[in-house]
């Protein structure tokens, strides 16, 4: 395995980040993960645009997309894989022990690891934590990550493959590395982005491609919708089967199993597609 550190490909073994990084010292940095088969990606200018978006959201000198595009094609070329998941890491660089940044400038790590393809459905739990809707890293795909692996790993105790937050007002608002869609009355809902959630690019192209309403939700139309999928890069649209202990018989359903065919036709069609 090769991965792009810093300019350069180096094998797994000599592919360093300092210990001293901010991005592992305090979290600070930004990331995308970007589906690719056979080595092309999938939406890699909607990636990178979010990318552009999250560092100034936190502060971080723009990206060199340029540089970002070399080292994505470098790292895909020398990793030839089936499915894979491209990882593009992106920090404060060197910083002294605590919350201010040092003056070296950022760290860019790519990285490829192989994946699988998801099933069409799933099962999901709702944890008792809340999205902050109004902190200062709303919206931005940061690499301060902790409060999802908490609540992923509470999914798997509980056999889910994801956990879904409420915001601090109890609105339902996303999943801890998805977004979530519901269907009511043959409308298909999903939360807006003033809900507290990422704005996903599945979920972008979803909304588009299906005609999906961005709507305000309470957390408890998980238990009365009449179905339920989650969008996400490596999950594309995938029914929700299950959530919590109520069973949803027949997922995916017809509005879903039409969603799921829609974006698997136009994903197919234009693989780096622009919105609007």
């Amino acid at each position: 395995m090769k991965l792009w550190v810093n300019g350069a490909l180096h094998d797994a073994g000599d592919a360093l980040v300092s210990v001293l990084d901010h991005g592992l010292t305090v979290g600070d940095g930004i990331f995308e993960t970007v589906k690719a088969e056979r080595g092309e990606t999938f939406a890699l200018t909607l990636h990178l645009e979010r990318l552009t978006r999250s560092a100034r959201g936190l502060g971080l000198p723009d990206p060199d997309l340029d540089e970002v595009r070399r080292a994505c094609a470098a790292v895909l070329e020398a990793n030839p894989m089936e499915l894979g998941r491209l990882r593009i890491t992106y920090t404060g660089g060197l910083s002294p022990l605590g919350s201010e940044r040092g003056g070296t400038g950022p760290t860019l790590v790519v990285a490829l690891g192989e994946t699988g393809r998801r099933p069409d459905t799933t099962a999901v739990i709702t944890v008792p934590w809340t999205r902050n809707e109004r902190g200062a890293l709303t919206g931005l795909k940061t690499t301060s990550y902790a409060e999802n692996v908490v609540a992923l790993a509470r999914a798997r105790e509980r056999g889910a493959s994801e956990a879904l937050f409420a915001n601090t007002v109890g609105q339902l608002c996303e999943g801890t590395g998805s977004n979530v869609f519901v269907v009511v009355d043959g409308r298909v809902l999903t939360p807006p982005v003033s809900s507290g959630c990422l704005a996903g690019i599945t979920r972008a192209l979803a909304v588009e491609w299906t005609g999906a309403e961005e709507t305000d939700l309470p957390l408890e139309i998980l238990d009365s919708a009449d179905e339920i999928f989650l969008t996400s890069t490596l999950r594309d649209i995938q029914a929700v089967r299950r959530t919590d202990e109520r069973e949803l018989a027949g997922a995916p359903g017809p509005v879903t199993a039409k969603a799921m065919r829609i974006f698997a036709e136009r994903a197919a069609h234009d693989r780096d597609p622009k919105l609007g």
